[in-house]
């Protein structure tokens, strides 16, 4: 081959580097026109830019995954189907988010069985990716399959346990079995993130009803979970002879019963070994500290929020003492 031939080859292998590169640049900018375009509401427009993109490349995970985002939508989410199913075929950063926005287009069409099987096929893939067990937990809640929804919960906590929505999740699905230690605990560990607003509110109210005796049948609830209701129970009577300065002084007094006498019961049994690490040894310990004033204003904050602001903001080093605890405990668990 002459220096002219080698020339001539050089030439055209960096006109073709060049224009893959311009067809690239030209994909990325359809698909961020169509974000934009979505985020506005103007799904049309938005469609119409990521079928551009297809047009060029049909195999792009992230056009198909934003086309399929925004047919759910705008009411049309199981057009997105067979696009999604050409992400989860790949081992792009959109494979995960791709099962998951499938079991959500499932989930929306009443098509429970076909979500639950979306998000578990998912995870065969992506077993790390948390919001695929979030999803899972609340499509067997829907599904009333209680304990399947606790197991897909304790994933997603233990994938991350500051993601506030699995730790209210947890606490409902052990309320529904009738685990009324656990769900409380649970409730506790969501109102620590997120002590203010109507899901609060919500977790509040179910705490008021654990408290007061709130049950379902305990023939469908084990030995061991009987055992533990009727430690609550027996703690939360321990305070009612006493008169407290306010609400949230009575809450804990009954915080501090429950969290000692569910954490010395809990250190005797065997199984559910994140439950009693998890939930109760952290509770345990925290009702051995002096940091029991400023959690309960936490935990009564949507009920009296004035009241507790109020408390809070004059007794703010309480409050960053309590949170430097959690901080430390939680890295021990």
């Amino acid at each position: 081959m002459n220096i002219p031939s080698k020339l001539r080859f050089l030439v055209i292998i960096i006109l073709f580097a060049s224009a893959a590169r311009a067809q690239q640049t030209d994909i990325n900018a359809l698909i961020k026109q169509g974000i934009q375009l979505n985020s506005e509401h103007n799904y049309a427009g938005a469609i119409e830019k990521y079928k551009q993109a297809l047009v060029t490349d049909p195999d792009n995970a992230q056009a198909n995954y934003q086309l399929a985002f925004t047919l759910l939508a705008s009411g049309k989410g199981t057009d997105g189907i067979p696009y999604l199913n050409k992400v989860t075929k790949t081992t792009s950063n959109f494979t995960g988010p791709a099962f998951e926005l499938l079991g959500s287009i499932y989930d929306a069409s009443h098509q429970p069985q076909q979500a639950i099987d979306a998000y578990k096929e998912g995870l065969k893939v992506k077993p790390d990716y948390q919001p695929l067990y979030f999803n899972l937990g609340i499509a067997y809640f829907r599904a009333q399959q209680y304990a399947n929804a606790e197991q897909a919960a304790i994933e997603a906590i233990k994938l991350d346990p500051k993601h506030a929505n699995s730790q209210r999740l947890y606490g409902l699905v052990t309320f529904h079995q009738n685990k009324r230690a656990a769900a409380l605990l649970g409730l506790c560990r969501f109102l620590l993130l997120e002590p203010d607003g109507p899901r609060s509110a919500e977790a509040y109210t179910n705490m008021q009803s654990i408290l007061k005796g709130g049950t379902l049948k305990t023939e469908k609830t084990d030995a061991a979970n009987i055992a533990l209701n009727k430690a609550l129970s027996a703690a939360v009577a321990t305070t009612a002879s006493r008169r407290y300065a306010s609400p949230a002084d009575l809450l804990a007094a009954q915080l501090k019963a429950i969290f000692v006498a569910v954490g010395q019961l809990a250190e005797k049994q065997t199984g559910n070994n994140f439950f009693r690490t998890y939930y109760a040894s952290f509770f345990y310990k925290l009702a051995q500290t002096e940091h029991m004033p400023a959690f309960a204003r936490l935990m009564d904050m949507s009920a009296n929020k004035a009241a507790d602001t109020q408390w809070l903001q004059q007794n703010e080093d309480k409050r960053k003492a309590l949170e430097s605890w959690v901080t430390a405990t939680e890295g021990s668990l």
